[in-house]
């Protein structure tokens, strides 16, 4: 790839004469030796058919025929062929983040569907077009009660996705704001109260009542909202994994936050408009853009000047492709094949642990290490670790009956294995 270089040996010594520097060792005298990578270990180079003959060898090794029962925050869902043929048009799959005024009427529309669709799932009267994904959401929510009630403390329930809990507590470290985990406080000093539905155990919980000082903030599953009452909430987040997006080895997933009318003016992110321009014609455009490029720093809502607008329109494409109907009929699917499963599996001995779930449950199989192992063996991925004896099992639309027949039969064989010794 030598003849793709953008610099050459004179470019590189006309630079280093302008920072004033003899050599690029002596650019870099000031990283200590042990901290240095000398030597990259890199093989001789190839030509670009052997390098791509090569890559594919590789790429097989790779196994992707497994079936898949995990979840935890990411599910592998159906998704139409026609949302990537409408994303990678150019209007919408661009690397350049629109966040002013040039941003196209398209865009805006988009992004103002995206808020409605949540707005209707979650019942909350404003939502933002979209943050980072659904952790970000988490914490962004939480200085947006900060910022709202005046106050330094919040608790998280200790059922709270894990991998959201751990970046609340880097937010909230980095704005000095307390952080409480537990069950549940009575604390008159908090700014809110962060709660999830189902929770990590999948659970389906009911909001607590809140006092009158506090907020209360529930992260939701966006497709149980689909069949489930959204729970009563101040502020309402989540990810939009679900609507269409694919698992893409953990990302790009795109968050919401939602809320009532009255917090609006406190919502971070990207909040587009509509209206009617002077000839009487539907016009979109960004409003309460309280963001750091608009205000003085100290006042920004968040210091997000992006947002995830491709993922974002990709669930707007979801739910539009799929309906109401649709949409419902896919939760049902999904409903129906974690219960039939959580059912088979019990009828074996396992102890299911939910009282009421949507399309995940927790189990408890004896030794979970054991369990994954065996049932990965024989290409089923058969949920997600909790502890030593307790996995985390998601069932969605994909998995049909034959599917669940091949799970319950493999687990059906370690019980076997495991009364034999």
């Amino acid at each position: 790839m030598y003849n793709y270089e953008a610099l050459s040996d004179e470019d590189r010594a006309q630079m280093l004469e302008i920072i004033g520097v003899k050599s690029v060792e002596e650019l870099y005298c000031s990283i200590p030796e042990d901290a240095r990578m000398n030597s990259l270990d890199l093989s001789d180079g190839a030509d670009e058919i052997k390098a791509q003959k090569n890559l594919e060898k590789i790429a097989k090794m790779n196994k992707t025929d497994y079936l898949c029962f995990m979840g935890s925050g990411a599910k592998r869902r159906f998704i139409p062929p026609v949302l990537a043929d409408l994303a990678s048009r150019f209007e919408f799959l661009s690397c350049y983040t629109p966040y002013q005024a040039e941003i196209s009427q398209g865009s805006l529309r988009a992004m103002y569907e995206f808020q409605s669709v949540i707005c209707n799932l979650v019942n909350q009267d404003v939502s933002n077009a979209s943050v980072y994904d659904g952790a970000s959401a988490c914490a962004e929510a939480i200085l947006m009660a900060s910022r709202l009630t005046k106050k330094r403390k919040a608790f998280v329930s200790s059922d709270l996705n894990s991998n959201y809990l751990e970046v609340i507590k880097t937010y909230l470290w980095a704005n000095d704001i307390e952080l409480i985990i537990g069950e549940d406080t009575n604390d008159s000093e908090l700014c809110a109260k962060l709660y999830q539905t189902p929770n990590k155990y999948a659970e389906l919980k009911e909001m607590p009542e809140k006092n009158s000082k506090e907020l209360i903030i529930a992260c939701v599953d966006l497709m149980s909202c689909v069949l489930y009452e959204p729970p009563k909430a101040d502020i309402t987040v989540g990810d939009v994994q679900s609507f269409g997006i694919g698992l893409n080895f953990g990302g790009a997933y795109a968050g919401f936050i939602a809320c009532k009318d009255e917090y609006k003016r406190q919502l971070p992110g990207r909040i587009s408009g509509k209206t009617v321009d002077k000839n009487g014609k539907v016009a979109y455009c960004l409003t309460l853009q309280a963001r750091e490029q608009h205000i003085r720093r100290e006042k920004a809502t968040s210091n997000i000047c992006s947002n995830q607008a491709l993922v974002a329109f990709l669930a707007n494409l979801y739910a539009r492709v799929m309906g109401r109907d649709g949409l419902v009929k896919i939760a049902n699917a999904s409903y129906d094949n974690a219960h039939n499963l959580a059912k088979r599996l019990a009828e074996l001995g396992f102890e299911v642990e939910n009282d009421n779930f949507f399309d995940e449950f927790t189990i408890n199989v004896g030794c979970s290490s054991k369990f994954l192992e065996f049932m990965k063996e024989n290409n089923i991925l058969a949920g997600v670790k909790i502890d030593e004896e307790r996995i985390l099992v998601a069932a969605s639309e994909l998995n049909d009956e034959v599917e669940i027949d091949e799970y319950v039969n493999f687990a059906q064989k370690l019980s076997l294995i495991r009364i034999a010794h």
